[in-house]
């Protein structure tokens, strides 16, 4: 198995690209190597199976969204409210938006995980470990809730970003305004 970690980000990031544009269908080893600017056959020598291929996709979308912790810092500094909860699912929305290749790839990816068992255990165990980051984090902050807010949080926000990036009702309301509802609705300070 090759071993130079940034030719398999540089593949990572082509995959996502290539998902993003082009759906799960479009999604070949070949199609990568090419936006990529690769050689046919090196995505192949990294992701020997389409199941790899796409859970090292799944990976890399985790990767790209990290939060900068220079953001984080001065929130981390705040007094564990609503209000902060507020602030931060705010600046995860902002992450989100502000790439939506990535967000499109994750939905495309759950999609086709529905279908594929073998990227569903993959996908899986890669979205249970961001899901166990989050509620540590919430706990670890001191957040008012627990681990049933977080899920919530991640269903009302999951379908907000599906509703901004798909044709619906997107893009007629206040995005940060829907955003302090939800949270303020899912969570409470007691």
């Amino acid at each position: 198995m090759p071993r130079n970690p940034e030719r398999r980000t540089q593949l990572a990031d082509a995959g996502l690209a290539v998902l993003a544009e082009s759906g799960a269908r479009g999604l070949t080893h070949r199609a990568v190597d090419a936006t990529a600017g690769l050689p046919a056959g090196t995505a192949s020598n990294y992701f020997r199976t389409r199941d790899a291929l796409l859970g090292a996709l799944g990976e890399r979308i985790f990767e790209r969204l990290a939060p900068d912790d220079a953001v984080l810092a001065p929130l981390a500094e705040r007094e564990p409210t609503v209000d902060l909860v507020v602030d931060y699912v705010h600046y995860i929305v902002e992450r989100l938006l502000k790439r939506p290749e990535l967000s499109l790839a994750l939905f495309e990816l759950r999609l086709e995980a529905a279908r594929r068992p073998g990227l569903n255990e993959i996908l899986s165990r890669t979205l249970q470990q961001g899901f166990d980051t989050d509620v540590s984090f919430h706990v670890q902050a001191g957040l008012p809730g627990g681990a049933e807010e977080v899920r919530l949080l991640h269903f009302a926000i999951e379908g907000l970003i599906l509703d901004q990036l798909t044709p619906g009702a997107g893009r007629r309301y206040d995005v940060d305004a829907v955003t302090a509802r939800l949270v303020r609705r899912l969570v409470r300070d007691d």
